[in-house]
């Protein structure tokens, strides 16, 4: 005998009730996300640098100085002694190959004379050649004579210019109108860097305080111009501003117990003779926070996206199995993410790592030398806070979801029938 049974209708759905309900969860994501906003532009405001650094001996120098460019017209190479070395049993030196370069100037109060430069052979190695373009050193004083010239670097803007473009293009062309604000992004990025940061540690603020809100204001614009304003982003930004903030906090626990003074590299100790209110300690906190940041955006987004489309997948999944299958993704994830880190550090130090190498030093010696300590430091403590951002991410855009909801879609009228099971 066949029987045709009636589906068992939906339950009503009361639109108004959804409504509702999306209503007051993304006025509570409104309610937590604001004060975060408005503390931003408080923390920029106070912080913004108004005066100049001090005028020292060392910027008076160095402002002295320019780097016009040049045009190599003929090189000649010649023997010289070669750079950090000790006369062995003979007393003999090792020679390496130098180079004298003349070289037409196309910029700078000389443009279009001709100079005489010395090349280090560790430079003339590199592939130095006539046609090519680098940049000079001028020195000039009004006590002195004649400005002097050195060599300084190769000019790089055009090959950059052009992997810039390149880059700008690939992008464009594969993510489309995303990555064009991608990289609108990136600019607004470089501007609160360059703009508000730099200026803002030069002229001695807090390097964690510095850290903490030039971040903070980086992710509320690039989050948002690249991924829109919708409660999924929303929930991203949360988890990305927790890892910022965790990562600030065991930062700062980790620059003072490791003792880290940002001298490990000839820079930061020409740094600090600019300007006495320069600390190369909070520079190095304040590098701490801005060095994960693009992998703790990348995370939190990539989570954030895991549980609403898991979500579209099955939707009458409860919340415990939705961030059970989330943080599997988000697990993975983890792992990925820290060889990522890793093998970038490890390709940046190369030369560092050459050297450990060959003076054949004892590992650990070297791993808690100033230089590397802070590498490592910066690693680990962006990794950490990636890692706690991720489930924190996760839960809370499991609970957004769980209110918002998808687009539930209009029940079939109850008088259709469909084919069932027969018996």
């Amino acid at each position: 005998m066949h029987t045709h049974t009636r589906p068992v209708p939906a339950p009503p759905v009361d639109p108004s009730r959804d409504a509702a309900r999306r209503r007051r969860t993304l006025v509570l994501l409104t309610l937590i996300v604001a004060p975060m906003a408005a503390a931003t532009l408080l923390g920029m405001a106070l912080l913004w640098p108004a005066g100049k650094p001090e005028n020292t001996s060392a910027t008076a120098s160095a402002r002295s100085l320019s780097h016009p460019e040049a045009t190599v017209q003929s090189v000649s190479t010649y023997d010289c002694p070669a750079a950090n070395q000790r006369p062995g049993p003979d007393g003999q030196q090792q020679l390496v190959t130098c180079a004298s370069v003349q070289a037409k100037l196309e910029t700078g109060p000389e443009s279009g004379a001709s100079v005489t430069v010395d090349v280090s052979a560790e430079a003339y190695r590199a592939g130095l050649g006539p046609g090519d373009r680098i940049k000079v050193m001028r020195v000039f004083n009004h006590q002195s004579g004649p400005a002097v010239y050195a060599f300084y670097d190769y000019s790089r803007s055009l090959p950059l210019a052009l992997l810039a473009a390149a880059f700008a293009a690939a992008v464009i062309a594969v993510a489309r109108m995303r990555g064009l604000k991608a990289l609108i992004g990136l600019g607004v990025a470089y501007l609160v860097i360059v703009k508000f940061m730099l200026p803002a540690l030069l002229a001695g603020e807090s390097g964690l305080l510095v850290g903490v809100v030039g971040a903070a204001a980086i992710m509320f614009v690039v989050i948002y111009l690249a991924h829109g304003f919708s409660a999924r982003t929303t929930t991203a930004l949360i988890g990305t501003l927790f890892g910022l903030l965790a990562t600030a906090g065991i930062g700062l626990w980790a620059a003072t117990a490791a003792h880290l003074t940002g001298l490990g590299d000839h820079d930061s100790t020409v740094l600090a003779l600019f300007d006495t209110r320069i600390s190369l300690p909070e520079i190095v906190l304040c590098g701490v926070i801005v060095a994960g940041l693009g992998v703790l955006n990348d995370v939190t987004i990539t989570q954030s996206s895991a549980v609403w489309e898991l979500h579209e997948m099955g939707s009458d999944s409860s919340a415990r199995t939705l961030f059970g299958s989330a943080m599997r993704i988000g697990r993975d994830h983890i792992a990925s993410t820290v060889y990522t880190m890793a093998f970038a550090y490890a390709g940046a130090a190369l030369p560092v790592m050459l050297l450990i190498n060959a003076y054949d030093r004892p590992l650990l010696n070297v791993l808690s030398t100033a230089q590397i300590a802070e590498e490592i430091v910066r690693t680990l403590v962006a990794s950490i806070g990636l890692v706690l951002a991720i489930p924190l991410t996760t839960a809370v855009a499991v609970a957004v979801v769980k209110a918002v909801g998808v687009a539930t879609p209009t029940p079939a009228p109850i008088g259709d029938e469909s084919p069932a099971a027969t018996g």
